[in-house]
């Protein structure tokens, strides 16, 4: 998210913040972190083993601690998108965590206000991703559509909730592969991944 707009293939190793200090790339960090967390809930929600409660070491510390940071670093770099990304994700799974593990969740119908409310703010944030590159268009997008899944499987319609674990598969592997090209970008390497610039 911080550098991995269109320009990507062109991003530097580090930045310098207003202080003159070298700063790196957070986005690789807050998406690696987004991508292991969701993959491993999606696996749960896709039905591929029982028990989501796994989930919630993650979701404190990779997903919600890590992403979280992640954001605050983005604020430093001055990327408003990933800072607001990362930030927002970051609180999502703390939230996430702290409701599973103390089973705040009264009913299906509060769930699914819940993530009504993440499909939404996802939404917004894909449109955001409009002029920016095409693997976070494709990032956003899914995860959207993750969202949009899992709150129809939350208020009873259909297999909303596998369908909405298979997507965040899908997601996860997308932000992995957007995390590896910022790493590749970042550092000496042999090989560039392409993600499609828009702008």
């Amino acid at each position: 998210m911080a550098r991995i707009p269109a320009d990507i293939e062109d991003a530097g190793p580090v930045e310098q913040a207003a202080t003159g200090a070298a700063v790196a790339n957070p986005a690789p960090l807050g998406l690696c972190a987004f991508a292991l967390t969701t993959f491993v809930l999606s696996a749960a929600n896709a039905k591929l083993f029982d028990g989501d409660a796994i989930v919630l070491g993650l979701a404190y510390f990779y997903g919600g601690l890590a992403q979280l940071c992640a954001g605050m670093w983005e604020f430093r770099t001055g990327n408003t998108f990933g800072a607001t990304a990362f930030s927002s994700y970051g609180a999502f799974w703390l939230a996430f965590a702290f409701t599973v593990q103390f089973h705040l969740v009264p009913n299906d119908t509060a769930l699914g206000f819940f993530r009504l409310g993440w499909t939404i703010f996802t939404g917004l944030m894909f449109v955001a991703t409009l002029r920016l590159n095409l693997a976070l268009m494709t990032l956003f997008f899914l995860l959207f559509l993750t969202f949009l899944f899992l709150t129809l499987g939350a208020f009873g319609l259909g297999n909303g909730q596998m369908i909405g674990g298979y997507l965040g598969i899908a997601t996860a592997l997308v932000a992995w592969y957007t995390a590896l090209a910022g790493l590749l970008s970042s550092m000496p390497s042999a090989f560039k991944l392409p993600v499609g610039p828009r702008s």
